[in-house]
């Protein structure tokens, strides 16, 4: 199997000879894994990992014109393998991006996460018929957030107030310092939030993953009150592995299954970490024919 240290030695031989060497190398394996698999590739890609503080490597609404000039020209008959590694994004956009590779590719959408899918992206994984994780790969808990607070932890906070204040009058101080803090209709906020995030990706499994299957409605409740248990989860980017993602009902297919496919998408992979680290890239959406959106940190005068 090809890793960092293969895919970089790699690299450097072409650049010895003069070639473009990251994105030849890079499309050499998208392209050889279509060629395996006989389906459509996108790979969406983030460099949050590499570029912490740079804006908009989020999902975000501009991320579908990345999609839309890589789905043009695709046999949409093929399907769509759709690799994924982002730390999430706006609710919003995800919704707007799933509900158009929909289009294009009706249910015949498979996600592939090589290593991380957090937030946004744990939902954009859940809308497709499978996953497929590696033993390194995580997804992560849905609940939303506002203004970088959790949603679901202002719910239970408040909730948590109301009770005690009821038992106990002389509290309330303590607890008006805190709601006090609040902006109005903050609280509806963060509940109509909650509620979408449940909403969106109940829909999803239970209309794509879940499709005919009998109790396909109990199984995605299921696998939503999972990803959504603030308390359970204790932090929004709390990584949830393979195993328990297979535990909570959803259908995931182990990436060691396959070798050689396995060692396509874990290659390129590294390619795009190469990218990240080696480029002002931070993000990137491409196909298997090379067609490709990349956005770049505009560079300092």
């Amino acid at each position: 199997m090809p890793n960092w240290n293969d895919v970089l030695n790699e690299i450097l031989v072409f650049q010895s000879q003069g070639m473009q060497a990251l994105d030849s190398i890079r499309r050499k394996y998208l392209l050889l894994l279509h060629g395996h698999t006989k389906r459509n590739v996108i790979a969406y890609y983030s460099g949050f990992l590499s570029k912490p503080t740079v804006e908009q490597s989020e999902i975000t609404d501009e991320d579908k014109n990345g999609f839309m000039m890589c789905i043009h020209h695709l046999d949409r008959s093929k399907g769509l393998d759709l690799i994924l590694h982002t730390p999430g994004g706006s609710i919003g956009a995800t919704e707007s991006i799933v509900d158009y590779l929909r289009r294009m590719f009706g249910k015949d959408i498979r996600a592939i996460v090589p290593q991380i899918a957090m937030s946004a992206g744990t939902m954009i994984a859940c809308s497709c018929k499978e996953i497929v994780m590696a033993k390194h790969s995580n997804l992560g808990p849905i609940d939303p957030h506002l203004r970088g607070v959790p949603a679901i932890g202002v719910k239970e906070e408040f909730e948590r107030a109301c009770d005690e204040v009821t038992e106990n009058k002389s509290i309330i101080p303590i607890w008006q310092s805190i709601i006090g803090q609040y902006r109005p209709t903050f609280l509806s906020q963060c509940e109509n939030a909650i509620e979408w995030s449940k909403q969106f990706v109940g829909k999803e499994l239970e209309e794509v993953m879940f499709s005919g299957e009998r109790d396909a409605a109990k199984k995605a409740r299921n696998v939503v009150k999972k990803l959504t248990a603030y308390s359970g989860n204790k932090s929004h980017d709390r990584h949830i592995h393979i195993d328990e993602c297979q535990q909570m009902g959803l259908k995931v297919v182990p990436l060691e299954n396959d070798g050689v496919f396995q060692d396509l998408v874990l290659t390129v992979h590294h390619c795009y970490m190469h990218a990240f680290q080696n480029t002002l890239c931070f993000k990137a959406i491409e196909n298997h024919k090379g067609m490709a959106l990349f956005k770049n940190i505009a560079p300092k005068m």
